[in-house]
């Protein structure tokens, strides 16, 4: 049994600024953040040092279910009070799932955790701050805490740490990289194609295909977050660094959260760019909200993530709280659902892991038979890109978020995911300018711009 937590009232200060004074030079980090200027949720930034062992089978072992199935009191300090931060990667899930898959160690590690004891608590909402640790680590990391903070408010308002720059590397201002592609246009819309005979055929309702765009340079991973953020504001971003690789993150996408014995799911599926003027923005989202493909992808990945939730949930209980709802991003509209349901007395995090991960948003539907196809088609590793990441607690709780939207770095370079839903109904030309969509900003992070063959100019109309 872990320490018992408390949490001391901290001033609020900037997330951001806390970060470049304290995390952003650790070498084993984190900052899972609400997003610029958020006006509610949380975020949690701190140190801590790789796990050992395996997490899955301590932490994530704990149930998710109170005695009594009654909710817990709100603790001070908000609902992470330690464990781990980290993500899992899709490969070695789909392995687990039986599907045939094959990792790339060069990818960075399918699993990688941080163990969590001190940690600062942001409340957006309430503006309110906490640091978090053990009883008896508690006036230490108050001290710490109290470091960090009087050194972000006695530096600039640039929120950069103060570290000395290495203006060779992709990320520090003024750089430029050329990103590469997996696939062209031309080679992306071949996929499609053959992802629309295996829906004929009726192996497949949906299918998820993904490709990759890669800049091979090493890369400023605190300034690439720091420019993803401001650029891709998004309520579950990340910065996670774990040895020689980090996550950055500005994902849309809960995946999952536990809490209270509840599990909830929002997968997206459905896309349109954001307008340039009003007119044009509002009739972009109208577009997505009547799209019928669009529309037809969702209800597919809701009814996939409701039989996923059926394996660990009280009988009855699953259901769509919401269906087809139009989220708007800094770039992009997303059509959005909500899934949840109450677990079964017992269940752990691992347990609805085994359960609904790799999530249906990332595979298609029906899921295996999605991912074998898929591994066909797309023929190389996704690598922590169409995994998750995110904290689970001590005490069972749990909120993880799709690795989309996303860079991984590793001493090489950088990597950038990107993909759609295809359907019967797919235009290959929509489904390609998607694709440039999703991966534009991640790249421009890096100062890096897409291939000349996928950016907008050199596509068809």
């Amino acid at each position: 049994m872990p320490p018992r937590s408390v949490a001391v009232p901290l001033p609020w200060t900037d997330p951001a600024a806390l970060f470049a004074a304290g995390p952003a030079r650790a070498p084993h980090a984190f900052w899972l953040d609400a997003g610029p200027d958020a006006a509610s949720g949380w975020s949690w930034l701190g140190a801590g040092h790789p796990a050992s062992g395996t997490p899955r089978e301590v932490t994530f072992a704990v149930s998710a279910v109170p005695a009594g199935l009654t909710p817990d009191a709100p603790a001070a300090g908000g609902p992470f009070r330690g464990g781990h931060v980290g993500w899992l990667g899709y490969d070695a899930a789909a392995a687990a799932a039986s599907a045939p898959a094959v990792a790339d160690p060069g990818d960075g590690p399918q699993e990688a955790w941080l163990r969590v004891e001190r940690l600062i608590a942001l409340d957006h909402a309430a503006r309110r701050a906490w640091v978090i640790a053990p009883e008896t680590d508690i006036e230490g990391a108050v001290a710490e805490a109290a470091a960090w903070q009087d050194a972000a408010t006695t530096t600039s308002e640039s929120t950069a740490p103060s570290e000395p720059r290495i203006t060779n590397r992709v990320g520090d201002a003024g750089s430029h990289a050329a990103a590469s592609a997996r696939h062209t246009p031309a080679q992306y819309r071949d996929l499609i194609a053959h992802c629309r005979d295996a829906i004929r055929a009726g192996d497949a309702y949906q299918l998820c295909l993904t490709t990759r765009f890669t800049v091979p340079v090493p890369v400023d991973p605190v300034t690439a977050y720091l420019r993803l953020r401001a650029e891709l504001p998004a309520h579950h971003g990340a910065f996670i660094r774990i040895e020689e690789h980090a996550l950055l993150s500005a994902s849309p996408e809960r995946f999952l959260e536990v809490a209270d014995g509840i599990v909830r799911t929002r997968p997206i599926k459905g896309t349109r760019p954001r307008g340039t003027t009003p007119a044009s923005d509002a009739a972009l989202a109208r577009e997505l909200r009547d799209s019928v493909k669009e529309q037809a992808e969702n209800v597919m990945i809701v009814d996939l993530m409701r039989n996923d939730l059926q394996r660990v949930c009280l009988p009855g209980s699953v259901a769509a709280e919401r269906l087809l709802e139009v989220e708007s991003f800094a770039a992009v509209h997303q059509l959005v659902s909500t899934v949840a349901g109450r677990l079964r007395s017992g269940t752990t995090v691992a347990d609805v892991l085994a359960a609904g991960f790799p999530a249906g948003s990332m595979t298609g539907a029906p899921k295996l038979s999605a991912m074998t196809i898929l591994h066909e088609l797309e023929a190389a590793p996704r690598g922590v890109y169409a995994g998750c990441f995110g904290w689970v607690g001590d005490d069972g709780r749990a909120d993880l978020a799709m690795t989309i939207r996303s860079i991984v770095t590793h001493p090489g370079g950088a990597y950038v995911g990107a993909g759609g839903g295809i359907t019967w109904l797919s235009d290959p030309d929509d489904e390609v300018a998607e694709v440039a969509v999703k991966a534009r900003g991640p790249l421009a992070a890096l100062g890096a711009a897409l291939p000349d063959a996928w950016a907008p100019a050199h596509q068809p109309a």
